[in-house]
């Protein structure tokens, strides 16, 4: 079932997807050559326990999950796409990084992921992250009262086939509030003109994820979790909560 928010919950949502920020802020800050994935996750840890916040993250097991996930954020390095576990793995020269967090504040949720490099850039993890970027700017855009699921799905996907980039089929955006995944999907392809329409206190985490081989199949590793590209290509992954508005998709998870 689709909840549509109250204006109240709009704000304590507001106030949740503040603390995600802070979150990922803290993650980019200490990210460095020589760093490992579980400092990352320290840090994070760090601002949702200031901010009287728990992580969604952690202990979540979905069906698909062998284990509950062990950590507030998600780490993914170079080939994986989302969902990575944060180890003792040490940051390298050139490495891509994609993090994804979220917070729970005062019953409400938000959830947001960020991409970028660490030490010297490749250029084209920097063109990947762009388009990355580019379709999640453009999947907001469409997210608008009047329009349908589908416009936002179609709006991602056109910039990822426009770049030449993969998208793990089965893996999308999601609705979100009282728990951090909501009906409905939100896919990052598709028809426009179909699907939900849009209303005014819709809330939904938009997430492109876009892998630079060009194909969309993927792979599990052993843990359970961390989705890679199948060809061994660098991903991206990109995300924001945002709601449905009278005057324009909101972004909840801004600092």
């Amino acid at each position: 079932m689709v909840e549509i928010k109250t204006d109240t919950a709009l704000e304590a949502m507001r106030e949740a997807g503040r603390v995600v920020a802070q979150a990922l802020a803290a993650v980019r800050t200490t990210a460095s050559v020589g760093v490992r994935l579980r400092e990352l996750d320290e840090a994070a840890r760090t601002v949702l326990a200031g901010a009287g916040a728990r992580s969604p993250f952690l202990g979540y097991r979905p069906s698909f999950a062998p284990t509950p996930f062990p950590a507030a954020i998600c780490a993914s390095v170079n080939d994986a796409v989302a969902h990575g576990i944060p180890t003792d793995y040490r940051l390298r020269d050139g490495d891509l990084v994609s993090i994804d967090c979220g917070a729970e504040l005062d019953g409400w949720t938000g959830d947001a992921a960020i991409s970028f490099t660490v030490g010297t850039p490749r250029p084209g993890d920097l063109e990947l992250i762009a388009a990355t970027q580019q379709a999640l700017d453009a999947g907001i855009a469409a997210a608008t009262v009047g329009h349908r699921l589908g416009d936002i799905s179609h709006a991602i996907g056109t910039v990822a086939r426009k770049a030449d980039c993969g998208m793990p089929a089965d893996f999308g955006g999601h609705g979100i509030g009282r728990r951090m995944h909501e009906d409905p999907h939100v896919a990052n392809r598709g028809r426009p003109g179909r699907g939900l329409p849009l209303r005014h206190g819709l809330t939904l985490a938009i997430e492109p994820m876009l892998m630079a081989g060009g194909r969309d199949d993927h792979r599990t590793d052993p843990d359970g979790w961390t989705l890679r590209t199948i060809d061994g290509s660098r991903a991206a992954h990109i995300e924001h909560t945002i709601a449905v508005t009278e005057a324009g998709p909101r972004i909840l998870t801004l600092p």
